[in-house]
């Protein structure tokens, strides 16, 4: 296999990953910046992750429109690509973006509570994560990011941060390689879940800084993310990719 042949079976694995992990349902993506030109990324034709292949994957511009080897690609398109190419063009510093729908995250976008680490493994979404509500620039619309302008605007809320809620949406996760950023997406619903169940208990203690800044450099050393992406991507049928 080529260097990319390898990236884009790691993408393919990202979205089985993300669809059995409960992270994205037939709904949601998650690209992976070019690494051999920043002003492209890879992602899938509009598909559910879940069934997401090789084939699938296309090579966008940071316009949205398909660039250099998906030159004149035909196959429908996610209809909100604006979401990564919007991040890709503010942060060059990430190389990874996934949105999704999750679940437990949705109350937090909707009410205005702190969603904040509570255990190591989610050390990586950060001490602050914004919420971004469309509607204040953009008025009524069908919640979804279509066009550039939203995108940039998503983009300015997310601003150095990891993770940005989307009011009555979703998030987007962003880091800088495809394996942490899973990693931090799959985590980033888990601890969502795991705060909605401990607030009925009492006070919270949240991860302090130092905390957090430690968990995650151990969490995404060399062996600890191989040997979370292993595991997933057996439970995804994808074992050894």
């Amino acid at each position: 296999m080529t260097d990319r042949d390898t990236l884009i079976a790691d993408l393919v694995t990202a979205n089985r990953i993300l669809a059995h992990e409960g992270v994205v349902d037939g709904f949601g993506h998650v690209s992976l910046r070019d690494p051999g030109d920043a002003g492209r990324y890879l992602i899938s034709v509009s598909r559910s992750p879940e069934l997401v292949d090789e084939g699938d994957i296309v090579t966008l511009g940071l316009g949205g429109a398909p660039a250099g080897p998906s030159a004149g690609e035909t196959r429908a398109l996610y209809l909100e690509r604006p979401i990564h190419g919007a991040i890709y063009a503010a942060r060059p510093d990430v190389g990874c973006i996934v949105h999704n729908h999750s679940l437990s995250v949705i109350p937090f976008g909707v009410t205005g509570a702190p969603l904040k680490p509570v255990f190591h493994m989610a050390s990586g979404i950060g001490d602050t994560i914004p919420v971004w509500d469309i509607a204040e620039r953009f008025g009524d619309t069908n919640m979804l990011v279509t066009t550039q302008e939203q995108g940039e605007d998503l983009a300015r809320t997310l601003a150095g941060h990891s993770v940005a809620l989307m009011r009555g949406h979703g998030c987007v996760v962003a880091g800088a390689g495809l394996r942490d950023t899973v990693m931090k997406a799959i985590y980033l619903e888990t601890n969502a879940a795991l705060l909605l169940a401990a607030r009925p208990l009492g006070d919270i203690r949240f991860l302090s800084d130092g905390e957090m800044a430690l968990s995650w450099a151990t969490n995404t050393g060399a062996n600890p993310l191989k040997r979370a992406w292993d595991y997933w991507a057996a439970r995804a049928g994808r074992a050894g990719r």
